[in-house]
């Protein structure tokens, strides 16, 4: 029995888009360590006889430490042999996929990497949003809304000033001050969207100007996990230009 690590991306919630690769691994699993925001539907890959055990964390809830994770991964490896870590999106994309990596090899567990789908591109392009546009936005910044500290981070004062796209993950709780930033900077009127449990039976999606969001999130119940989107590239949402017209009517 080698002990060996496999950290596979389940993608952005719709459990059909992660990848054969990913599958594949699944399949090969002794142990199945998946997180809260990958689809448990995933989980039906994983062979009978295998161990499959939730270390999601969500804010204001009791979970695992990253610390315990790293250490369970590497406990479970050496009793238990492969153990495939389940992560939505993409594992190295807010994911912390490189801490448990990189904890594991210095067990001399062999690891490996599968690529996930990230809901930084996807969840915006289930809405019918690009995050680049011919003529209309050439890049995207992903930026995480809860850093360390619990400060914004300061990329986001930056992207502000950029005609880039620009998605934020784990904002949510962030929207009022991140929306803050832009009406300071004379930005409010950007088009925004913040999409719910993106690419699930249950998304939800708010499409409006920046200097709108808080009040329609609040309004329409949004809540977390959420991708937060600002750019031009919203207003290609065939539900912008009516909510536009519907927040000038109450305005006036």
């Amino acid at each position: 029995m080698q002990p060996r690590l496999t950290l596979v991306g389940a993608g952005p919630g719709d459990g059909e888009l992660i990848t054969l690769k990913g599958i594949r691994a699944l399949r090969q699993a002794d142990v199945v360590l998946y997180d809260d925001l990958a689809n448990a539907s995933l989980l039906e890959f994983a062979p009978a006889g295998a161990l499959t055990t939730y270390v999601g964390k969500r804010a204001g809830k009791a979970s695992l430490t990253q610390p315990e994770i790293n250490a369970l991964i590497v406990r479970l490896a050496m009793e238990r042999g492969h153990i495939v870590r389940l992560k939505g999106g993409d594992p190295y994309v807010f994911g912390r996929g490189f801490e448990e990596y990189n904890h594991a090899r210095q067990y001399g567990i062999h690891c490996e990497i599968v690529p996930g789908v990230s809901s930084s591109i996807a969840v915006p392009a289930s809405q019918g949003i690009p995050v680049t546009c011919r003529g209309i936005s050439e890049s995207f910044w992903v930026i995480t809304g809860t850093t360390r500290t619990g400060e914004l981070s300061g990329d986001l004062r930056l992207a502000v000033q950029s005609k880039a796209t620009v998605v934020v993950l784990m904002g949510l709780n962030k929207v009022e001050e991140i929306c803050a930033l832009y009406c300071q900077a004379g930005r409010g009127h950007l088009p925004m969207a913040v999409v719910q449990n993106g690419t699930r039976a249950d998304e939800q999606c708010v499409v409006g100007q920046v200097w709108t969001i808080p009040q329609m999130i609040a309004e329409q119940g949004v809540g977390a996990p959420a991708v937060l989107i600002i750019g031009e590239v919203v207003a290609l949402h065939p539900a912008y230009l009516a909510e536009c017209l519907r927040s000038v009517s109450v305005a006036c």
